[in-house]
């Protein structure tokens, strides 16, 4: 395949959150940036069916420290960024029953000295939580710290300094081929070829399938579909101020929305790379425990969707060039917390695509090149 004219210093696969937020941030850095994204309209698959919530005690260590890095950012964004704060009060109740209690020991064990983290008696959370059955909760862990994030927001905030900083966003561009020529890379479209020294692999679900294309070997890369639904909230009762309720082995969730509840089986079942549609079976057994734990009948579901959550063996995201191919980046793996860490990750691969250190603040916090690496041993290969 030959170029048709369209050339760029850096080509990013992937209009959702981690290719819209790095690709501003090479925008920003000067390079001359094209955002490729396959649906008509960015973040469709996996970023705009996110309920995030920015915790710094959620996921595994490197995790937690790209979501404390990122907190600044979410407090202090850039001049313009969003039209209103990225993060409100919500708060967190990690909720256990008697034969639980062990998974809250351990947690508060893990997170020692990582997070204001609370354990709460079962009387305790109940008056959190209202909604909860009496003598469901035997403990809880509860950290006020944790805050809702306006995922619209955050992402079209990119989004806009992407464009602002001169970057290209082509939608409706799936790609179709991947070619090395010379230093660089030819990126095969139905609408023509694109040229480009560094190729970004934001591609979700489908990024081991780009990966491929390039002659890349998988990171073995899972996609996991999680349900989601919206039911009402109970006539009467004022939800706004409830925290979002965990189970402690996260096996459920509720949130308030909108004066609407939010609700989760936390399923993760394997799925190949596809438009994620919900199942009955995730939504009977979403019901099912969410009228276990709480004195809710649910009789009708409002609204209900689902969404691909990817991760690697280790659960950490993956941020580097790969090994054999030059100038092919992977940002990929971010599964359940790509939202809250996409700030800190943002700068941190931009900067390793433009060959520089870690930004100082995001070292300061524990995070290393070589636990994000594409060639880590612990990635499945």
């Amino acid at each position: 395949m030959s170029g048709d004219g369209l050339s760029f210093d850096v080509v990013v696969i992937g209009a959702g959150i981690a290719g819209a937020s790095v690709a501003a941030e090479l925008a920003c850095a000067g390079r001359s940036v094209a955002l490729l994204e396959r649906e008509s309209q960015p973040g469709y698959h996996t970023t705009g069916r996110s309920a995030a919530l920015f915790s710094e005690t959620y996921g595994p260590a490197p995790i937690r420290a790209l979501s404390r890095a990122s907190a600044r950012f979410y407090d202090d964004p850039p001049a313009g960024f969003a039209n209103g704060p990225l993060l409100t009060p919500r708060g967190v109740l990690m909720v256990a029953r008697a034969d639980q209690l062990e998974s809250v020991a351990a947690m508060l064990d893990e997170l020692a000295g990582r997070g204001e983290m609370v354990r709460l008696d079962g009387a305790r959370a109940k008056t959190m939580a209202p909604l909860l059955r009496d003598g469901y909760a035997a403990a809880a862990v509860y950290e006020e710290g944790a805050r809702d994030i306006d995922v619209h927001g955050l992402h079209h905030g990119y989004l806009r300094r992407f464009r602002a900083a001169g970057g290209v966003l082509l939608p409706d561009r799936e790609v179709l081929a991947l070619e090395r020529d010379g230093a660089g890379w030819l990126v095969e479209t139905r609408q023509g070829s694109l040229s480009a020294g560094v190729l970004v692999n934001a591609a979700g679900a489908w990024a081991d399938e780009v990966g491929a294309m390039a002659g890349a070997a998988p990171v073995g890369l899972s996609p996991r579909r999680r349900t989601a639904m919206i039911l009402a909230a109970p006539e009467g009762m004022d939800s706004s101020g409830w925290p979002m309720v965990v189970d402690i082995d996260e096996e459920f969730y509720l949130k308030p929305d909108a004066g609407r509840l939010l609700a989760s089986p936390a399923d993760e079942t394997p799925s190949p790379p596809c438009d994620a549609q919900p199942e009955e079976y995730d939504v009977a057994l979403c019901i099912e425990r969410i009228e276990a734990a709480f004195d809710l009948k649910v009789a009708r579901v409002e609204n209900r969707w689902a969404g691909l959550r990817s991760f690697v063996a280790d659960r950490v995201p993956v941020a580097g060039f790969d090994a054999k191919e030059p100038g092919f980046f992977w940002l990929a793996g971010q599964g359940g917390y790509g939202i809250q860490s996409a700030p800190a990750l943002a700068r941190l691969a931009a900067g390793l695509v433009l060959g520089r250190p870690l930004p100082d603040d995001i070292a300061a916090e524990g995070v290393t090149e070589a636990a994000l690496s594409p060639s880590r041993p612990e990635l499945a290969r």
